[in-house]
């Protein structure tokens, strides 16, 4: 399994980033096709009182990184990928790794 980390930096207004993310960017998103799972997460620092790295971190999951390629390319693909400088105005990162599931995550 391949994980395509997408780190978003803070944005100059939090609040309107939050908005677009939600309202317009996971509805082009969710027409990409072949996905195996995507996780979404609002950063919280681990020292209390301090800001996190990075205000909102985003895990596409796929069968490996080529698989994840071809969807990327795809006319969806390449959409989603577009509209990031549409709201990304605190900057994000692309990182590619291969996931290993040591305990899996189970709901409830």
């Amino acid at each position: 399994m391949i994980r395509l980390t997408v780190l978003y930096g803070h944005p100059q207004d939090p609040l309107e980033f939050d908005r677009y993310y939600y309202e317009i960017h996971v509805p082009l998103a969710r027409a990409m096709k072949g996905l195996k799972g995507w996780t979404i997460g609002k950063c919280q620092s681990a020292a209390p009182g301090e800001k996190p790295p990075y205000h909102m971190i985003v895990g596409l999951y796929a069968e490996s990184r080529q698989a994840m390629e071809k969807i990327l390319e795809t006319p969806e693909g390449q959409a989603t990928v577009a509209d990031v400088q549409n709201f990304a105005t605190g900057g994000a990162t692309f990182i590619y790794n291969d996931e290993e599931v040591l305990i899996p995550y189970q709901l409830g």
